[in-house]
């Protein structure tokens, strides 16, 4: 087992120095050899700007190459990467910076607008993710009379040459309980934190995701998601570079098109995914396909058409995909219940995961062909699991043990105590249960538990899933407001012009088709709850803003 993520980068490049790492869209790839040499090459770079052992470094660029490579370059010296979103914006990045500590900044070109003036001032050193062109170096007197408009830097060939005798950090080998990595979330509940994560935590997460799903030198990722965000970084980029597979990025927006062309160019055999992806996949290319008009939307409501219908309809899907794909994995939020059984009755190979930045992130997993229907499957190996706090029907808040639990929250002692349980449990503030086979089933967030009149605990996730089933939404939100349950609904208003343009009603207006949609859909919910979890239906016209892994912000709703 590996214990650094030195180790890893090392063992990586020695058994499979040949063969392709990663790569961008359209472009050639980087070797594990070639990663070698960049990162080396980085870390003389680091070297020379006084960036040592301990120095936190900010790493704020969209997925490129030079991402895993600035990632394994720092902390495989023994500094700290502290990896932000691409979408924080100035004042967040500002925040971080000075929060963290920081005094190394390392910013894609697209992003070196956020970097104001006076943050500017206050670094040490600013290199371009693109190229690792040094921009400002305190050290060496470059850049310190301003902030210059135009990132073009000094090359980093140029910068280092007659530093041939440098070495890169020989004397910062890091421990496995060193701090690799600090990751600043933003979250639903709209607090950021900064997440440590040590050598130990991340290599253990590997081992587990290793047990769980293997994989092997000859399988393609497509990366679609932020590397920042602990999900995409952990299985999507130290996981395959550990084992010799290569990662593809997509580096730009996952919008239908990119995402077209490039499962076309790459042909993956593994993904990951959020819900909102696949979901807005099921929602507005297939199922329109399946009730185009009212004779086909008879025989798709009867069971044995709509699974031969799903049958086929996934065997095209697969084609989109590549036709190689073995392993689509989706977490980040719940999957819609309606999107899950076209994908069970299709074949997919998908699974689904669960976890917390906080846990490195996967807790638990179902692979392939073994998922249980709306559950996360079991704990990964080498957890373990425990509820607190069990209601009368066997719901309690997660609680967890084991390698790759967070060493605690940067300079925030009274958050780390709260996040724990006088013996030592992590406290996931996820509400589940576990059926007699171990599966784990997520209710909710306990921050977000309604309690109702008669004092019965009313979970909004789930409400918001039976919504969530119409056609005619695409997201919704359930808040309570004095006393009384408020779903705000976003609807699907392509597939509502759609669906009535050709219609008797054609005349009504969107807004008088959408009065009617309200109504019905309170009643057909309202029908499905208890009564302590009947619902007012209001009109979201705008959508949610959400996190990277696309969860609603619920505090800007509630």
């Amino acid at each position: 087992m590996h214990r650094t993520l030195k180790d890893i980068l090392e063992s990586s490049v020695a058994a499979f120095h040949d063969r392709p790492a990663f790569s961008e869209i359209g472009g050639s790839a980087c070797t594990y050899g070639d990663f070698k040499s960049r990162s080396e090459k980085l870390a003389r770079l680091f070297s020379a700007c006084g960036i040592g052992k301990g120095d936190k470094v900010i790493l704020f660029s969209g997925s490129q190459v030079n991402w895993p490579v600035a990632y394994f370059s720092v902390t495989a010296n023994a500094m700290v990467i502290v990896p932000l979103l691409p979408d924080f914006t100035a004042f967040e990045l500002a925040n971080i910076i000075e929060h963290s500590g920081a005094s190394d900044l390392i910013v894609s070109r697209k992003l070196y607008y956020k970097i104001s003036d006076f943050i500017y001032g206050t670094l040490r050193t600013v290199i371009i993710a693109d190229d690792f062109s040094i921009v400002k170096s305190a050290v060496n007197g470059i850049g310190t009379d301003g902030k210059p408009s135009m990132p073009s830097g000094v090359p980093m060939d140029e910068f280092l040459a007659g530093r041939k005798g440098d070495c890169p950090c020989q004397e910062s080998v890091p421990e496995e309980d060193d701090i690799a990595s600090i990751i600043y979330t933003s979250g639903t509940s709209g607090s950021s934190k900064g997440v440590m994560l040590s050598h130990k935590n991340l290599t253990a997460q590997i081992e587990m995701i290793y047990k769980l799903f293997p994989i092997v030198k000859e399988d393609v990722f497509l990366s679609i998601l932020p590397l920042s965000h602990a999900y995409e970084c952990t299985i999507g980029m130290i996981y395959p570079f550990a084992y010799g597979s290569s990662v593809v990025y997509l580096n730009s927006a996952p919008t239908p098109s990119a995402l077209m062309s490039a499962l076309a160019e790459v042909r993956p055999t593994i993904m990951l995914s959020v819900p909102l992806i696949v979901e807005k996949i099921y929602k507005n290319k297939l199922h329109p396909i399946f009730t185009k008009n009212a004779f086909m939307e008879f025989i798709y409501s009867i069971p044995l058409f709509r699974h031969a219908f799903h049958r086929i309809a996934g065997k095209k899907l697969y084609k989109m995909f590549g036709g190689r794909l073995r392993f689509f994995g989706i977490g980040g939020s719940k999957l819609d219940a309606v999107v899950e059984n076209f994908l069970k009755d299709a074949g997919f190979p998908y699974s689904i995961g669960y976890g917390l930045t906080e846990t490195s992130p996967l807790i638990a997993g179902a692979v392939p062909g073994k998922v249980p229907f709306q559950s996360t499957g079991p704990i990964v190996h080498g957890m373990e699991l425990k509820l607190l706090n069990i209601n009368d029907s066997g719901i309690g808040e997660i609680a967890v043990k084991g390698d790759n639990v967070m060493a605690g929250y940067y300079r925030d002692e009274k958050r780390t105590r709260a996040a724990f349980t006088e013996d030592g449990w992590f406290r996931t503030k996820d509400l589940g249960c576990l059926d007699r086979y171990g599966n784990l089933y997520i209710k909710g967030r306990a921050d977000n538990m309604i309690v109702g009149a008669n004092g019965e605990n009313i979970y909004p996730e789930e409400i918001e899933s039976i919504i969530n089933e119409s056609d005619y939404v695409t997201e919704s939100l359930v808040v309570s407001v004095k006393g009384r349950l408020i779903a705000k609904v976003h609807f699907n208003y392509d597939y509502i012009e759609k669906l009535h343009r050709f219609s008797e009603n054609s005349a009504r207006s969107l807004s008088e088709r959408i009065d009617i949609l309200k109504k019905e859909l309170r009643e057909y919910v309202n029908s499905k709850v208890n009564k302590t979890s009947k619902v007012e239906i209001e009109e979201q016209s705008s959508p949610f803003e959400k996190t990277a892994t696309q969860k609603i912000k619920r505090y800007l709703y509630s």
